[in-house]
């Protein structure tokens, strides 16, 4: 699939899409990034030759995993799995679009905060972060180096939270032994926004702990809820992505994103382990009570199958309930308008791409409805290595609307997007196990 590239401008707060070639009425997703490897912005050449000459740079060791949109910054994380990982937490200017398609990262705040230094005053390893509208980056750093059985826990987890305004961190809250086990593994965050700012909930998901962990901004505690529903399908675990075919069964609750806020300031919470073909879900009421972590197993619901080959990574929902999703099996970005009943024959693909989406790590929707998406071929990265000589991570971006139009995730005239917020709660009737 051939893409037409894409200028984005900045200005006064609002990002212009200017299509410079070939525009159609079908619009997909237009690379604005694009690396064989990384780099990032040293002050000099003598400060880079320098960082690869003492091996604190190894550029074929550093790999894309999340991204964020805030204002004229994209934010890029890079977990320290090897040797060689200069800095964990970055940004890339969007002005930078205009002038090159392979931008070196510079390190947010700064470089300091960056460095394998004290463990509360610098950043470990970072995977997927998140913008809230009140201005502020809710950054988890899991304090490990390596991945796997090279892991080492140098630091704890600790979720630091960023005025994104100051550029300062305002908060660093360390997880608490009971919020975690020997197998933890946190990869993702989202964030519950409810009556106001100091009203925020962050939702943190232990993939391989099995377990989801709860901190609330305004009481500075968090708390753990655990679930079998937040386990990996024993039958789910083979995956085939470019080329290589390889079992990750112990992968469990991966993807996370949040419905629109319903009038008695509630969300749904949805969730989807990493080896399994289903979705899964439950009230931000109920996670908000730590009361509620010994006493809540059949608040959470179980959603019909998506099918097969549909693993996902990262998801997202906007706020009218459209929900998107890495469909990493399938080089591909899924779709459910939540209007409707949540299964197989309510799915689509909005954008696919044989090449340029091999392993979509990450997505988000900025606040001009912009859709972001992140591919880096992680698979082929761990497994097999990559071709440094090929283009191994981009960056796309469409507006959302134009990525759904013509799909089963269209919205329809009058239909009633706060569907989930009257009929998803019918759990008995409406959503059997299939």
């Amino acid at each position: 699939m051939q893409r037409r590239q894409i200028y984005i401008y900045y200005s006064f707060g609002v990002l212009l899409l200017i299509f410079v070639k070939n525009v159609v009425c079908t619009i997909q997703l237009k690379e604005v990034f694009s690396w064989s490897t990384l780099d990032y912005a040293y002050a000099n050449k003598y400060e880079r030759d320098y960082a690869i000459a003492t091996r604190q740079f190894i550029p074929e060791n550093n790999l894309p995993v999340g991204i964020e949109i805030w204002k004229d910054k994209v934010f890029v994380t890079v977990p320290r799995w090897r040797e060689g990982i200069p800095s964990t937490l970055n940004y890339i200017p969007l002005q930078q679009i205009e002038a090159t398609k392979t931008p070196p990262l510079t390190p947010y705040p700064n470089w300091n905060a960056n460095t394998l230094g004290n463990c509360e005053s610098s950043l470990r390893t970072v995977y997927r972060i998140k913008a809230d509208s009140c201005d502020r980056l809710w950054v988890l750093d899991t304090g490990t180096l390596g991945i796997g059985n090279t892991t080492q826990n140098s630091c704890p987890y600790a979720l630091n939270v960023f005025d994104l305004k100051t550029n300062e961190r305002i908060r660093r809250y360390q997880l608490r032994p009971e919020d975690i086990n020997p197998n933890t593994f946190i990869a993702n965050i989202a964030v519950d926004l409810g009556r106001n700012c100091e009203d925020t909930f962050a939702y943190m998901s232990d993939e391989l702990g099995y377990g989801l962990i709860v901190y609330s901004w305004q009481d500075n505690i968090s708390w753990r809820f655990s679930h079998g529903y937040f386990m990996p399908d024993p039958l789910a675990g083979d995956f085939n992505i470019g080329g290589l075919n390889f079992q990750w069964s112990e992968e469990g609750i991966f993807g996370l994103s949040l419905s629109p806020l319903r009038s008695n300031f509630e969300r749904i919470l949805y969730f989807s382990p990493l080896a399994s073909y289903r979705a899964f879900g439950v009230s931000t009421n109920v996670l908000r009570n730590s009361s509620r972590t010994g006493d809540s197993y059949h608040d959470f619901f179980v959603l019909p199958k998506r099918g097969p080959n549909s693993h996902i990574t990262a998801q997202v929902m906007s706020e009218d309930g459209i929900q998107l999703f890495n469909l990493i099996d399938r080089n591909a970005i899924g779709c459910w308008n939540s209007a409707t009943v949540y299964g197989a024959t309510n799915i689509g693909i909005v954008d696919k791409d044989d090449i340029g989406l091999i392993f979509p790590s990450d997505i988000k929707i900025d606040n001009h409805r912009n859709v972001w998406i992140m591919s880096d071929r992680m698979s082929n990265f761990l497994l097999a290595g990559l071709d440094h000589g090929d283009i191994n991570f981009r960056i796309f971006v469409a507006p959302l609307n134009d990525l759904i139009r013509n799909s089963i995730c269209e919205p329809k005239t009058h239909q009633n997007l706060n569907y989930f917020q009257t009929n998803l709660f019918d759990f008995n009737n409406r959503y059997v196990i299939i």
